[in-house]
């Protein structure tokens, strides 16, 4: 894929004994939001985490702007540009929200370009700024998933993965942090992302890929996927 940010070629992925992940193959190209959906225990949250270098495929290959990264370890992966905001947010929860944040720079040394994020993630997420100085565990679960995903994009990644980004929220809140995952694309932000809530991420996404038992089913543009009979039944709760 010549355009490819990111090409996952015919991964397999194990727990033990258990392959989760039985031969997927996907791209992400550049400026995309691309999502991958599917039941719980699918394989998705196992692929984001197989991208991000924290499992490691027994076979095939993962290429991020042209070169192998499967091999990399996981740190060396967010140097790249690649940053995950994880399934259940995970944030630090004695932490303030500040230092947060600056635990998504860990890496980076412009202290200018810190800075100047910072700014630009208080400004997406005021309630952020507000609550600053406030320790991490004592935000509601909607602000606790604005700090993870500040958090990452506090690496300045050139690709954001977002594990399940609307897990436990309310649906007015849901409402804001897809907003702001288009807001983000739009200023040329690629998006990886996982989503249990279909119609919700294929309203989103340029592409979706559905996932079943470890293995791609089916994948088109995301608005096909919406009007396909087979995912409306499945996941959008049609009969």
């Amino acid at each position: 894929m010549d355009d490819a940010l990111l090409d996952v070629k015919d991964i397999h992925v194990f727990y033990g004994n258990i392959e989760a992940v039985k031969g997927m193959s996907f791209h992400v190209n550049r400026g995309e939001i691309v999502c991958l959906i599917g039941a719980n225990g699918a394989g998705k949250t196992t692929t984001l985490r197989t991208v991000s270098g924290l499992l490691r495929p027994a076979e095939g290959a993962i290429f991020y702007e042209g070169q192998r990264i499967d091999l990399v370890p996981a740190h060396e992966i967010v140097g790249l540009g690649v940053a995950q905001s994880p399934e259940g947010r995970r944030i630090f929860p004695r932490m303030t929200v500040r230092e947060n944040l600056d635990m998504g720079a860990f890496i980076r040394r412009d202290a200018t370009g810190q800075r100047e994020d910072l700014e630009r993630i208080m400004e997406l997420f005021p309630i952020l700024k507000e609550r600053a100085r406030q320790a991490a565990g004592t935000l509601s679960g909607g602000e606790q998933q604005m700090l993870a995903m500040g958090r990452a994009l506090m690496a300045r990644p050139r690709l954001l993965l977002l594990d399940e980004p609307s897990m436990g929220l309310a649906p007015l809140v849901v409402q804001t942090i897809f907003d702001t995952i288009r807001d983000i694309n739009e200023q040329g932000m690629t998006v990886l992302l996982v989503e249990q809530n279909a119609a919700q991420a294929l309203s989103l996404a340029h592409r979706g890929y559905v996932i079943e038992t470890g293995k791609i089913v089916l994948e088109d543009e995301a608005s096909s996927l919406l009007e396909n009979e087979q995912v409306r039944k499945a996941y959008l709760g049609e009969e």
